[in-house]
């Protein structure tokens, strides 16, 4: 269930390293891509919603006393106030409003600094495991929030583990798996071996359905061949991009296949990075928590499905085509 919401949420936010990532590559602005991606997430998230919803009423659980345990120490621990809620408030209209995302994503640091400041000085000293009256703690206390790993003591181990973060050192290693996919997908390109590959699918992508069956098959061998989502991400675009130009399709129409395969397939392959991750966090083997994310699952099947029927999908007739029609009724 965790990791069907997370995924829903990666793949539907603009501030999303994934949801940029597919449409960048495949030169999608990011809200059509966004906007395109809701025909077939929605009906998988929906799905998905129904069954959980049946198993939950079929299910009886005695975690109560945890939650209750957990956010009283919470509540002990931070000045939780409804004013705090004024920070994804307004993240969310400048989302709305289509701000960029690197606008959008400074404002609501500094406005998360600002909130920061005003309801928990306290865990800011903590943080900086300095006190003092001139304010110096409290500045160290937030470069090491924005940049560095930060640990709080809650007494339970489990929520030591959730209040900790690794600030924007954390987010190098993506960074780094997204430069050296750019130099593999570059190596790929000029030796050739993404049109060898391409080559292989051309038998199968005669029509619309097999076109974008093809991308997907393609999105998930790329995630256990690779074993990092944004190589896949972005060998996938590379691959096929000329395809569905040539073809005359939307480009926002190979990013919504690339996200529907890629993005969320990821975490189900064990060796993926992803995959790793959550079991890392979950403590759950990806092979036990598989059959249960029916919101991966769904996906890749849901995008072939709605190629099939030709939803949404449009077909622009190609400059060359349509230059050699036009002298053709002359």
């Amino acid at each position: 269930m965790i990791i069907s919401g997370a995924y829903f949420g990666d793949k539907v936010s603009p501030l999303s390293e994934t949801t940029v990532l597919a449409a960048s590559v495949t030169r999608t602005p990011l809200f059509p891509h966004i906007r395109y991606l809701l025909y077939t997430t929605i009906p998988s998230m929906t799905i998905t919603l129904v069954i959980f919803l049946v198993v939950g009423l079929m299910h009886r659980s005695g975690a109560g006393e945890h939650m209750a345990a957990s956010a009283e120490a919470l509540q002990n621990k931070f000045n939780i106030s409804l004013w705090l809620l004024a920070v994804p408030v307004i993240t969310g209209i400048l989302i709305a409003r289509r701000v960029p995302s690197i606008v959008t994503l400074f404002a609501s640091s500094l406005l998360a600094v600002g909130f920061a400041l005003i309801f928990q000085p306290h865990i800011l000293e903590e943080i900086a495991m300095v006190k003092t009256a001139d304010g110096a703690s409290l500045f160290k206390g937030i470069s090491i929030t924005l940049y560095g790993e930060t640990n709080l003591d809650m007494g339970n181990p489990s929520l030591n583990e959730l209040v900790s973060t690794l600030g924007m050192s954390g987010m190098m290693n993506t960074i780094w798996l997204i430069l050296c996919a750019m130099c593999f997908g570059g190596a790929m390109t000029a030796s050739g071996m993404i049109q060898s590959l391409t080559a292989l699918f051309y038998r199968f992508m005669e029509k619309r359905a097999g076109m974008v069956a093809s991308t997907t098959i393609f999105g998930i061998f790329l995630n256990i061949c690779t074993a990092d989502q944004y190589i896949s991400i972005i060998l996938t675009g590379d691959i096929f991009r000329n395809i569905y130009k040539k073809k005359g399709y939307e480009s926002r129409l190979l990013s919504r296949t690339t996200e529907d395969s890629v993005t969320v397939t990821s975490v189900l392959v064990p060796w993926n990075t992803c995959g790793l991750t959550q079991v890392t966090v979950l403590g759950v083997p990806t092979i036990t928590y598989l059959p249960y994310c029916f919101f991966n699952l769904l996906s890749p099947v849901m995008t072939i499905l709605v190629a099939i029927t030709g939803y949404k999908i449009k077909q622009v007739i190609h400059p060359e085509k349509e230059r050699i029609e036009e002298e053709g009724n002359y």
